[in-house]
């Protein structure tokens, strides 16, 4: 498992160092740099890859590579096109229903065989995707079209995804109306937060000090609930592994950890911190914090919640009218519990259940667990 890790630290590595100029060859290339999905076929779009891949129409059956790209595809309304993707615990937010499960039996790592088979018109992929050349080699054989999304380093990158995604799905509008619901509840939490002291938060992601500094949308998240995020303070940027003496010295107000743990990863080595010795430690849904999608929103709710209860309180009658302006129904409150998105029942006009890992580390740290 450690000999795997470093080879796919040293992939996600590369990845995160090309990514920055594909990028700017996709925007380029799509409608994206207009500011408004264009479900106008056929499509040409410059993905990831720096290569320009054509949808000749818009199409009927789509399978989701991976978790986070079942999350997007769900998220806009495009769920009745998804003929495969992974079923498992990184999607249990997700009706499967009888769509295939397209991964082994780890739930996240693809099946290209599964894949073949299901014929589809086109493959959405995260950035992880180019990690494995033989899966991309396959489908391309097997003359599957497929698209693989940018790294997302913001929440700009996030939405950007989102419009991608409507862009291959067909579903422009309701990628649109996800975007627009996005940032409506991200102008509450800045109106509510505006003036509140920003307390320094360290984000414990693994045992081995990885993090997130800033040009992370993970970053985003922890500054709009009104957080400092401790690594973004010591001058880093994307993920890293910080020395733990160094967090110690820091002295974070708050420790933020997945809840894929029962207690922060790095708990042995945090104990003469504020936050540790004064018990304000949370934990965020691991899906929905390392997955670029709309349920990040609901993340940044639940720390809201948490580190300013009574900002919290103010703002909730104002998250609720956006919610309402959007169609959601009851059972999203995702603040009510980090496992409240597993109970989720959210109806949005082209928008279902409000939902990979591509940065550097975040692909080290989580590819054994999720991709």
């Amino acid at each position: 498992m450690r000999k795997q890790l470093t080879v796919l630290i040293t992939v996600a590595l590369a990845i995160s160092l090309a990514a920055p100029f594909v990028g700017a060859a996709a925007a380029a290339g799509t409608g994206v740099e207009d500011g408004e999905a264009q479900c106008e076929y056929p499509l040409e779009i410059t993905d990831a890859t720096g290569e320009e891949v054509t949808i000749d129409e818009e199409p009927d059956s789509v399978v989701t590579l991976y978790p986070g790209d079942a999350q997007l595809a769900y998220s806009i309304g495009a769920e009745d096109n998804v003929v495969g993707m992974p079923v498992g615990e990184y999607t249990d937010s997700l009706d499967a229903g009888d769509r295939t499960d397209i991964s082994e039996d780890d739930g996240t790592t693809p099946n290209a065989e599964e894949i073949v088979n299901l014929d589809p018109d086109v493959v959405l992929a995260a950035n992880v995707a180019m990690s494995d050349e033989d899966l991309l080699e396959t489908l391309e054989d097997a003359g599957i079209t497929v698209v693989v999304l940018d790294t997302a380093e913001s929440f700009e990158d996030v939405e950007e995804n989102v419009r991608t995604t409507g862009e291959v799905t067909g579903e422009c509008d309701g990628a649109e109306e996800t975007i627009e619901w996005m940032n409506e509840r991200l102008d509450v939490y800045e109106a509510a937060l505006e003036g509140e002291d920003a307390p320094l938060a360290y984000y414990d992601s693994y045992d081995d000090g990885s993090t997130f500094g800033a040009e992370t949308f993970q970053h985003d998240i922890l500054t709009a609930a009104g957080l400092d995020n401790l690594a973004a303070e010591a001058g880093e940027t994307g993920w890293v592994a910080m020395n733990p003496e160094s967090v110690v010295a820091e002295d974070p107000e708050w420790i933020v950890y997945p809840d894929w743990s029962d207690e922060p990863p790095s708990e042995t080595n945090l104990q003469e911190t504020s936050a540790y010795q004064e018990d304000t430690v949370v934990s965020v849904d691991d899906n929905a914090v390392s997955q670029p999608a709309p349920d990040i929103v609901y993340v940044i709710e639940s720390l809201v919640e948490t580190v300013h209860p009574d900002v919290y309180e103010e703002m909730e009658g104002d998250l609720e009218a956006v919610d309402e302006e959007y169609g959601v129904e009851d059972g999203d409150d995702e603040s009510e519990g980090d496992d409240a998105s597993d109970d989720a029942d959210d109806t949005i006009p082209g928008f279902g259940i409000p939902a990979a890992v591509a940065a550097a580390l975040v692909a080290a740290a989580f590819l054994t667990r999720r991709q």
